[in-house]
């Protein structure tokens, strides 16, 4: 038979007082147990115990070697810099993944890995097992470009190119170089190639720019092949001892060889010689954006968000030139869809008076969006025609226009089909080169738009030409305009250092100057 211990209520009794138990013996009780089995030590990040560990070395070797004698360091961390480092990594790590929240624009990161999968030469050094850094298998480590000031603009003491050949060459167009002085830089501020390329700079360029915080350009062998080309069939008095010429000339070449540099750098020198050119710097914008539909009369697409932006580019520069060149075709020019209103009530072509000027013709494109893509097609066989200046054709991201693009046709309820670069009216009419018209189309590979075939449509079969990427003089200079800027440290540099960065770059100029950073 099951009874009660002492102590429990019986039945009819009330239950039984508690025992009074004083707060002092409590915390007592709390200090001996503490006492007994004293709390674990903070846990550490084995990446933070790495590079505190690295840290503590490091200030004892500086102390001793300044001849004053520190106390034994303990290698392990105390233990509220060790919580410290734990909750601020792992606040990190929650945030953010371990990366940083915000960085700067000028900033680049190496993933750095060893094939155990500890990132440090002090870890190895150390003598440590694996086991104890198995967590640190990645690090990320950050590099800035430099931000400190720059020295003058102009100084004959830094301004030194390889073997002490001037850096800078002091001119205002490309046209009085000759090969003798390629590899040399020419020094023109933003606002000026603003002026002289109001449509936009390519992107490589504009990286260069910012990287070196100068907008300087190198005068290449290859540049200068290129604008002899166009020269020789211009200039009459070069003629009769001219080389083979191509009106119609393809740059081809690995990405990042400077095909985009080199073709802005020859529409800069043709507007300065007075030429008139045509000129594309994003040919890409002709493929992608925007809205279009289907012209009724050519059965081709229109798109004319991109031929009313086509004629305000080719206005800015050449508007004193476009007023003394008159039309010569008066045809009428047949109406689209405008930019969002549809089609024109009453009228589906524009005709333009006697005694046109070429600048009436692109106002007229401006003015009613109806008429922009059938003005940028008139306004391509009214450049044809010019005979009293030279006319240039220049299309970067040429390579855009023999591909599909981002438009698509709605063919079934569930079903679309891509339209290609050539069902575009603007396309179509700017894109062949079997013609007498001086044009130059650059490939950009940065543009993603998959490799084509050797032979194109409508282009000549020899007119792609192969763009090389950096020689070793060519590289050379490159790192002594590095250094002059600073990205290269003028004590870190040698000749030794700069022939790494060419070979292990390939030539690449991109490649090149992210490599400088790490000299």
């Amino acid at each position: 038979m099951w009874r009660p211990p002492p102590g429990w209520p019986s039945l009819g009794q009330g239950p039984k007082s508690k025992p009074i138990i004083n707060p002092t013996t409590i915390r007592h009780r709390h200090h001996e147990a503490r006492a007994r089995n004293p709390p674990p030590p903070p846990c550490l990040n084995p990446t933070a115990e790495m590079f505190l560990r690295s840290l503590l070395r490091r200030g004892a070797a500086g102390s001793a070697a300044s001849g004053i004698r520190a106390p034994a360091a303990r290698l392990d961390p105390p233990a509220s810099l060790a919580s410290l480092l734990l909750a601020s990594r792992s606040y990190a790590k929650a945030k953010g993944g371990g990366k940083p929240a915000a960085s700067t624009s000028n900033r680049g990161k190496i993933r750095v890995k060893d094939p155990k999968g500890v990132a440090s030469e002090d870890a190895s050094a150390s003598g440590e097992s694996s086991a104890s850094t198995g967590g640190a298998d990645e690090l990320d480590a950050e590099f800035e470009m430099p931000t400190d000031p720059l020295p003058p603009t102009y100084d004959p003491a830094l301004d030194v190119g390889p073997g002490g050949r001037p850096l800078f060459a002091f001119t205002d167009t490309f046209a009085s170089f000759s090969h003798r002085g390629a590899n040399a830089y020419v020094d023109f501020s933003k606002d000026e190639w603003d002026a002289t390329l109001p449509e936009g700079l390519p992107a490589g360029m504009m990286k260069e720019f910012q990287d070196t915080r100068r907008c300087a350009v190198m005068v290449r062998e290859s540049f200068l092949d290129l604008r002899d080309n166009f020269r020789r069939i211009v200039d009459p008095a070069i003629t009769a001892k001219r080389k083979e010429t191509k009106r119609q000339i393809i740059l081809d070449g690995p990405r990042s060889c400077g095909k985009s540099i080199a073709l802005a750098m020859l529409v800069h020198w043709a507007r300065t010689e007075g030429w008139l050119v045509f000129y594309v710097p994003h040919g890409r914008d002709w493929t992608h954006g925007g809205f279009f539909y289907r012209n009724t009369y050519s059965d081709l697409f229109d798109t004319p968000v991109q031929a009313g932006k086509v004629l305000q580019d080719f206005l800015k520069y050449n508007e004193a030139r476009l007023q003394q060149l008159p039309c010569q075709i008066f045809e009428p020019i047949p109406l689209g869809e405008g930019t969002g209103v549809g089609m024109m009530k009453g009228a589906d072509t524009v005709e333009m008076p006697e005694g046109s000027t070429l600048y009436d013709l692109i106002q007229t494109g401006i003015t009613h969006s109806h008429a922009a893509v059938g003005v940028v097609v008139r306004l391509r066989k009214e450049l044809s025609l010019v005979k009293d200046v030279p006319v240039l054709f220049a299309i970067d991201q040429y390579n855009s226009w023999f591909t599909f693009t981002e438009f698509q046709e709605p063919v079934t309820v569930r079903s679309c089909r891509s339209i290609h670069a050539k069902e575009l009216t603007m396309a179509n009419a700017y894109r062949p080169m079997l013609h007498n018209d001086m044009m130059v189309g650059a490939f950009s590979h940065s543009t993603a738009v998959g490799k084509l075939r050797q032979e194109l449509p409508d282009v000549p079969s020899d007119a792609r030409l192969m763009f090389p990427r950096y020689t070793a003089d060519e590289a050379e200079t490159v790192c002594h305009y590095y250094m002059r800027q600073k990205i290269i440290r003028r004590e870190s540099f040698s000749e030794e250092k700069w022939k790494k960065i060419y070979y292990l770059s390939n030539g690449n100029g991109s490649e090149m100057r992210w490599l400088a950073a790490f000299i």
